[in-house]
């Protein structure tokens, strides 16, 4: 066979095949299976992708709150979750999730996460009548607070609350990204994965009252530096000016 003859097949060749693409079963371009991010509708993907980090999977906690604790559920209404879900909290690690606040999330994808967190509610699991409120309804006296704190919580945090058993509640950097708010949810829920109790279970038999809970809260945050952070001491700093 001469080359020219050579050349005359393989265009045969070439027109068959291209002829044939049309029906080839290989496609490139957008996946239907894959749902873009605004169309996700399964609490699971939602969860894990947006809350899992910081609050654990299935809301065990972690760098924050435990979200399944069934004392929180009990005391933090719909709106409250769906209110920081979708707003955070500023000035904290809480970040705003809905679109309108700048985060990626739609309106319905934070009902969603609403409604699935909870959905681990166990109505059962804790007596209504014995809960203090989700926010206080009165302020704080932090004098009153430091007493508290003796009482209930320097066996473990240190006689003025930089640590002992536990660690440190009045380090600067903490109080910097923890608002008031997420000091009274600590002091009430407690770490009990970390063998930290509640507000039930620092005195056996005597529970923090409600005005106790306001008043420690407010001795707490009165440590809160005005500036985040400590300088370095000058004996750390070597030969740096």
């Amino acid at each position: 066979m001469n080359q020219r003859a050579m050349l005359f097949g393989f265009a045969a060749i070439m027109l068959l095949v291209c002829a044939g693409c049309g029906d080839s079963p290989v496609r490139f371009g957008a996946d239907p299976a894959v749902l873009p991010p605004s169309e996700i509708a399964d609490f699971n993907v939602l969860y894990s992708n947006n809350c899992a980090g910081c609050h654990g999977q299935v809301g065990k906690g972690g760098a924050a709150i435990a979200l399944s604790d069934p004392v929180f559920l009990a005391i933090a209404d719909d709106a409250t979750i769906r209110r920081i879900a979708a707003n955070g909290v500023p000035g904290t690690p809480m970040p705003a999730f809905v679109q309108s606040a700048g985060g990626m999330l739609t309106d319905r994808q934070v009902d969603l996460l609403v409604q699935g967190i909870r959905s681990w509610a166990k109505s059962s699991a804790v007596e209504q009548n014995a809960l203090p409120p989700y926010a206080s309804r009165a302020n704080g006296d932090r004098q009153r607070g430091a007493d508290v704190y003796r009482t209930y919580c320097s066996s473990c945090h240190g006689a003025d609350g930089s640590g002992g058993k536990a660690g440190s509640i009045v380090d600067g950097s903490y109080l910097a990204l923890v608002s008031d708010q997420d000091l009274r949810l600590n002091v009430i829920l407690g770490r009990p994965a970390a063998g930290a109790p509640d507000w039930r279970g620092d005195l056996p038999g005597r529970p923090m009252s409600e005005q106790e809970i306001s008043d420690v809260v407010a001795w707490l945050g009165a440590q809160r530096p005005a500036i985040a952070g400590q300088p370095y001491p000058k004996s750390a700093m070597g030969g740096v000016r």
